[in-house]
């Protein structure tokens, strides 16, 4: 019986704890502020996942509105998601402030009073931070102008001489990522981008230079690459990555041994390097068998560039 009144007691005194937590000044601010404050910060995060799912699902339908049998994306795709993962990126960070004042004049903050001490430290942090601003500022007009987008293949040249070739996944206002044939990511800030060269804008040119025995007959070698041009335009697949049908250039230069005579084609954004490759293995084999060959007796070593000559350079 006692032991039972002494719960009675302890839960009473329980119960009254409690409710004179709730009603103390601190009970009333966590219901009221301290409340609104957590449900701040919930529709905050929430939101934030919100907008990065609606970039991505953006990004992804920009990148199904082509047709299926398009080899590559359009510029006007490329810009597009560009735009709105900045979008998406500048949206977050206006709520995040948003977000900021709310909390601060729930805590009851002085922000007006702010404003002053906020100017002043703004100016501060951006001489401290050139940098920052420098590669905000050459993202926007990297973006608006339409340099490069999603899916170019591209070479920039950071300050110090350095270059980083590689495809674009990723380009917000600060950074643009590069993923180079080997796998590598490239995080290149954009104020640090003094040239950017795009391989895959608008079209390319595959760039291949023979290299005949100077003894060989020049017009009969000539004549050899114009049937090669000729059949690259019948040949299973390799019409789909040309703009033009290939065109021989003559005779590019003249070594001790040896004379260069250069073919190029034209072809759709980032495929001159497959067409390049392509090109050379019919050209080889069809030297071979006309049997053009090298002194020691095997084919010429047909070596080859290919160049974004429709690419832009910033």
């Amino acid at each position: 019986m006692r032991a039972s009144m002494t719960t009675l007691v302890r839960a009473a005194t329980f119960d009254d704890q409690w409710k004179s937590f709730w009603h103390s000044d601190f009970g009333h601010w966590l219901v009221t502020k301290g409340l609104h404050i957590l449900l701040v910060l919930i529709f905050a995060l929430v939101a934030t996942r919100v907008i990065r799912a609606i970039a991505a699902r953006i990004s992804g339908k920009l990148a199904q509105s082509e047709s299926d049998d398009a080899a590559v994306q359009s510029e006007s795709v490329k810009h597009r998601q560009a735009v709105a993962s900045v979008i998406s990126s500048v949206t977050i960070a206006v709520l995040y402030v948003m977000v900021t004042i709310d909390i601060c004049d729930r805590l009851g903050l002085p922000v007006g009073s702010l404003v002053a001490p906020a100017a002043v430290l703004g100016a501060a942090f951006g001489f401290g931070a050139q940098r920052i601003v420098q590669d905000l500022l050459s993202g926007f007009f990297l973006i608006t102008e339409r340099q490069f987008g999603f899916g170019d293949l591209v070479e920039p040249t950071v300050n110090g001489g350095g270059t980083a070739r590689g495809t674009v996944e990723d380009v917000t206002l600060r950074i643009t990522q590069v993923r180079t044939g080997e796998g590598e990511m490239y995080t290149v800030p954009n104020g640090q981008i003094v040239k950017a060269l795009n391989l895959s804008k608008d079209w390319a040119r595959a760039v291949v230079d023979v290299p005949v025995p100077a003894s060989a007959d020049i017009n009969d070698v000539n004549e050899i690459l114009r049937q090669v041009a000729e059949a690259a335009t019948r040949n299973n697949g390799l019409p789909d990555l040309l703009l033009d049908g290939p065109q021989v250039m003559g005779v590019e230069s003249i070594e001790l041994d040896t004379v260069n005579v250069r073919m190029v084609a034209r072809t759709l954004p980032g495929k001159q390097f497959e067409v390049g490759r392509r090109l050379r293995a019919l050209i080889v084999s069809s030297l071979r068998g006309a049997g053009v060959t090298s002194q020691d007796g095997k084919a010429p070593a047909v070596t080859g560039v290919a160049s974004g000559v429709g690419a832009s350079a910033q």
